[in-house]
């Protein structure tokens, strides 16, 4: 039998020079014998899956089943740790109480018991170096306290203020202690330290907050079995850990409740009934039900294993707590169904385990494939930009043209959503996007576009064409929207100025008179109409560049989450510098450059060649002829009342045709301004409608399709990867520290995650699986 020397606390601090590998030494002690209880063979087989998933790391990246024996500050913890494993931790509460810790019993062909600290990882690099240099080996239990001593000083807890370090009287790190042995079962516990009710000279407000903040980590945990010890020796309504477990597991669904020091009420008293009733799971319910167990009082702080549970044993055979029945009490029969819920619960979540392994290892392999391969030569570094560009352009290109196939635009769970401009997803599919914001902006013009909405003739209804359907749809959004959020389009709430008819003449007349040339009274200027369409469509261009606005920044908005998806993000920020911010600043100015000659060529006398500005004309002057005939008709038309033979009654109507005539040949306006101002307003409207029309056409393929969407592709290609310098190439790929660190990190991250996988891909087909 060989020993080791235990470093001194100089040695561990130094973490470096006097360094050793955990050492392999044969140990005299027999701790498992009760403890195979604990497993059947299907239960070892269970157990054992996720003992070779923790053994490969994999705690450290899920969430893997374990028991934790949390609860207040001396309410037996280490007690029940004790008589659950046969380990005889230290009960001092200034030993194991001051840390988590982990105890992992697994088979083995020799006994070997390893101890070391897993730093947390909040600490800095140089720290969690020092600390993951403690290793110890012991070949007696004995020699745990002055080990767990050792292990204290290496995590800083009460260091002497000499040592030129703040004393700590908790910590975040864990103490692990790794049994392994011929008769050891397979089993995970953890003892976190009690919660503490109020501060005191060696507990410190941040103590306080530290330990609750250990236990709020350990139990909320899903996967996780909380042994909740509550001490008899005080009012449980008072002990904190029942509000914690009951707040992360309300149903009660993985917490097992543990009474201890159940011979500290007086026989017979208050408090012993309150006990005996939450031991029954009458008033504080869990789902997984209460247990007894009686600690060694003082006097039998010396027994052995053996003589504790004998004394236990008899202690329930007399009191009180023997109403209980028989698996709700003694440590024995704690082991037994501790077994069978360990047992179902690991069970249970296996499946689910491997689900998120499965997952977590697609996105590390994920977030390696963005951080690509090594980039340290100029070789390196163009091969990487070469392959993004193609994939870049591959991406963009099908985006364009609206090809959305493969998982690069994939909606997952926006399938049944409302198409939104906000969501990743839809700006993907940035062809869709666009002609979504195009619909948006016809729409805008059509209905906001025009300064002034000009109801004449309202009652008259134009003949049926494609272009008056127009009117009505009109007609109608402007009754529709109203009062309706969806009137608030690009202009806001800049709806069109309504005009009555006769607002509409004087409009017109005053443009008439400041526009007047040589032409006969009853006649206008050709110029009148160009002044009447310039005031009518001043609106366009601010809708047009607002509409320009926000296609360039869903263009770079899909160029972002592009490059973010494909590359690391500290190359996407330099491509996104380099390349893509300039180029989009170029095709912007380009639009806005090809807006303004559009706006210019409407600031011009209106042209068109189009024949549905003639048709317009002659319907709106037929329907006030129309209009002029109905009144004439109506004015000639005389209703008789007749008295039938029978008593009823019928009229008869007789139209003067000749009255009729003369009334319809009559002048309707003597006033000749009238006339030239409805005049001017039909040949306004006709035009309105046509230019609007092939304004919207200009402004989405001339302005947006050309400038702002077509060749977006190009921007970061191949091509353009090819021209670049070798000091450009650099600059753009080469790789940070940071990121080959990641890389490191990633790579342990998978490995680990791989072999977790293989350990699932070859236990997870048997049968008891």
């Amino acid at each position: 039998m060989s020993s080791l020397t235990p470093p001194s606390v100089e040695e561990v601090s130094e973490g470096g020079e006097n360094q050793q590998a955990p050492a392999v030494v044969d140990i005299e002690v027999d701790t498992g014998s009760s403890l195979e209880a604990l497993q059947t063979t299907e239960q070892r087989q269970i157990l054992d899956t996720v003992a070779q998933v923790r053994k490969c790391g994999l705690d450290t990246i899920l969430q893997l089943p374990q028991i934790v024996v949390c609860g207040d500050q001396s309410a037996g913890k280490s007690s029940v740790l004790e008589a659950l494993t046969e380990i005889p931790f230290p009960r001092n509460d200034n030993l194991c109480t001051r840390f988590a810790t982990e105890i992992i019993l697994r088979p083995g062909a020799s006994d070997v018991l390893t101890i070391k600290i897993i730093p947390d990882d909040k600490r800095h690099n140089s720290e969690q170096a020092k600390i993951k240099s403690f290793h110890e080996s012991i070949t007696n239990f004995d020699e745990l306290p002055r080990v767990m001593d050792i292990a204290m000083s290496a995590m800083g807890i009460n260091e002497s203020i000499a040592s030129g370090s703040q004393p700590k009287a908790f910590a975040r790190d864990v103490l692990s202690i790794e049994i392994e042995g011929p008769k050891r079962p397979q089993l995970t516990l953890v003892d976190i330290p009690g919660l503490i009710h109020t501060e005191t000279k060696g507990q410190t407000k941040a103590d306080v907050d530290l330990v609750t903040e250990i236990t709020d980590q350990y139990i909320s945990q899903q996967r996780t079995i909380c042994l909740a010890v509550v001490s008899a020796a005080n009012d449980y309504a008072n002990q904190k850990i029942l509000a914690k477990v009951r707040e992360v597991d309300p149903d009660g669904n993985r917490t097992l409740g543990i009474i201890t020091k159940p011979d500290i009420p007086p026989k017979g008293s208050g408090t012993e009934k309150a006990f005996i009733s939450l031991a029954l799971n009458e008033d504080i319910f869990f789902k997984l039900g209460w247990h007894v167990l009686k600690n060694r009082k003082f006097e039998e702080s010396a027994f052995s294993l053996d003589e504790r549970n004998l004394a236990e044993s008899t202690w329930f055979s007399t009191s009180n707590f023997n109403v209980l029945p028989e698996h709700c009490r003694g440590v024995d029969t704690l082991r037994t169904r501790l077994s069978q819920l360990l047992f179902e619960h690991v069970k249970s979540e296996l499946p689910q385990l491997r689900s998120d392994l499965e997952l977590a290892l697609v996105e590390a392999k994920s977030k390696l494939d963005n951080i690509g391969n090594p980039r340290s030569e100029i070789v390196e570094c163009k091969d990487f930009l070469a392959k993004l560009s193609l994939e870049y352009h591959n991406v963009c290109k099908a985006a364009v043209d609206g090809h959305y196939e493969g998982g690069d635009f994939a909606m997952h769970d926006n399938v049944d959503q409302e198409f939104s401009l906000s969501s990743p997803a839809a700006i993907r599919r940035i062809r869709a996007a666009v002609q979504y914001m195009n619909e948006k902006f016809a729409e805008d013009v059509r209905l906001n576009g025009h300064k002034y909405h000009i109801n004449v003739f309202v009652k008259a209804q134009l003949m049926a064409t494609d272009e008056d359907d127009d009117d009505q749809v009109e007609d109608e959004n402007e009754a529709k929207n109203k009062d309706d959020d969806k009137a608030k389009t690009r202009s806001g709430n800049n709806r069109p100025i309504k005009l009555k008819q006769s607002q509409a003449l004087d409009w017109a007349r005053r443009v008439l008179k400041r526009t007047r040339g040589q032409e006969l009274v009853g006649n206008f200027n050709p110029l009148l109409v160009g002044e009447l369409f310039w005031e009518q469509c001043c609106k366009w261009e601010p809708l047009a560049k607002s509409y320009l606005e926000d296609v360039a920044q869903v263009c770079r908005r899909f160029l972002q989450h592009l490059l973010r998806e494909k590359c690391p993000t500290d190359v996407a920020s330099r491509l996104q510098e380099f390349f893509i911010q300039d180029a989009l600043n170029k095709r912007h100015s380009e639009a806005l450059e090809e807006l303004g000659k559009i706006m210019e060529d409407i600031k011009n006398y209106p042209i068109n060649y189009n024949h549905y500005y003639t048709d317009t004309i002659y319907k709106r002057r037929l329907e006030r002829q129309k209009e002029s005939l109905r009144k004439s008709i109506n004015s000639a038309t005389r209703y008789t009342q007749h008295q039938g033979r029978l008593g009823d009654e019928h009229n008869t109507a007789s139209i003067n045709v000749d009255q009729a005539i003369e009334h319809h040949s009559q002048r309707p306006d003597a006033n000749m301004e009238n006339v030239s101002c409805e005049e001017a307003l039909d040949c306004l409207y006709a035009i309105y409608k046509v230019s609007q029309k092939i304004f919207v056409a200009n402004i989405t393929t001339q302005v947006v399709e050309r400038h702002l969407i077509r060749g977006l592709e190009a921007i970061f290609s191949p091509t353009v990867v090819n021209r670049l310098k070798d000091a450009e190439v650099e600059k753009l790929a080469s790789e940070p520290d940071a990121a080959k660190r990641h890389r490191i990190f990633l790579n342990d991250r998978i490995k680990k995650l791989e072999d977790g996988q293989k350990i699932f891909r070859k236990v997870m087909g048997s049968a008891v699986l």
